[in-house]
């Protein structure tokens, strides 16, 4: 059972939700959220801002296209990402963007493909105010949850403050068209997988498509109208914790009608080390992420040495 939890509730860190929580991070991945200051009627406008570019010429959106880039910023083609090499290149439209270094920061001297600078669309000053805005909006909420995690598990409520001064991240609007009458076994709005970060803040237009892997290997719908968060972990925070946070494979198959989600995927700075707390190992969040990205992108794969499915 995915869970629906109260994060009011948990920022007071009651001792029911606070369990709740603690199960739904160990042992399904998954869960939702409300009551997180993020009204509908805001998720609503902030999905219209993003329908709006995504129903542009696609001459336009070439203007941004990051396959033009050595990065994942602005707009992405159908197919032009494939997170499971045994299926074909995902069937959906992104749009990224990400966090901006400020000026004079250290780090931007080290040109790092994770902090590229965004792209936006000529003419639409309003998407990028709206766009930037929300992103801030929902990295607070992320933190938020991030923060009850570490209490959940029993660590300090700050423990992970500190690794997100310069987060790597993103923010994207997805847009899965119908599903194509073509489309086969191999075909996906977005295959199976697990994200590669920390934790993954989604909104939804309520229109049903994600699918979540639970315990028994079982596939179960997972929708939310806007308003309504969805919220999964990424394999960094599973190594991290040392396995105290279960990072899940979900899928979009696709269906019978449009589909818009909004995730932001909140991940530390780059020289983060994410190994397990006492190991003795490093394993650095950028290069992890950096590899990823390397591995799903397609205008990407010639530098990771992947190649695409056929």
């Amino acid at each position: 059972m995915i869970d629906n939890l109260d994060l009011a509730k948990l920022d007071a860190r009651e001792t029911g939700e606070m369990t709740r929580l603690a199960d739904a991070v160990k042992n399904v991945g998954f869960l939702t959220v409300s009551n997180t200051g993020i009204e509908a009627d805001r998720v609503r406008q902030v999905m219209d801002s993003y329908r709006s570019f995504f129903a542009l010429p696609e001459p336009i959106k070439r203007k941004v296209d990051m396959a033009l880039t050595g990065s994942n910023r602005g707009w992405g083609a159908a197919q032009s990402e494939q997170v499971d090499p045994g299926a074909n290149p995902d069937y959906k439209q992104v749009f990224d963007c990400g966090y901006e270094l400020p000026a004079g920061d250290p780090v931007a001297a080290r040109e790092l493909s994770v902090y590229a600078p965004n792209l936006w669309p000529e003419d639409m000053p309003d998407f990028k105010v709206d766009i930037q805005a929300y992103y801030t909006e929902t990295a607070g909420v992320a933190m938020r949850i991030l923060r009850a995690i570490a209490a959940a598990i029993g660590q300090d409520d700050t423990a992970f403050d500190d690794s997100f001064g310069t987060p790597m991240a993103l923010l994207r609007g997805n847009y899965y068209p119908e599903r194509p009458a073509w489309a086969g076994d191999k075909d996906f709005g977005i295959a199976a997988h697990t994200d590669y970060g920390c934790l993954t803040l989604l909104a939804t237009d309520g229109v049903p498509g994600l699918e979540v892997q639970m315990p028994d290997e079982s596939w179960q719908p997972v929708s939310a109208s806007p308003g309504l968060f969805v919220i999964n972990f990424g394999e960094m925070l599973e190594f991290w914790t040392a396995g105290q946070v279960k990072a899940t494979l979900h899928r979009v198959k696709g269906g019978s009608e449009e589909r818009i989600s909004v995730p932001l995927f909140f991940n530390p700075a780059y020289d983060t080390n994410v190994a397990p707390v006492g190991s003795g190992q490093v394993i650095t969040a950028g290069d992890h992420l950096t590899r990823r990205y390397d591995e799903t992108y397609i205008h990407l794969q010639d530098r990771s040495g992947s190649t695409p499915a056929t």
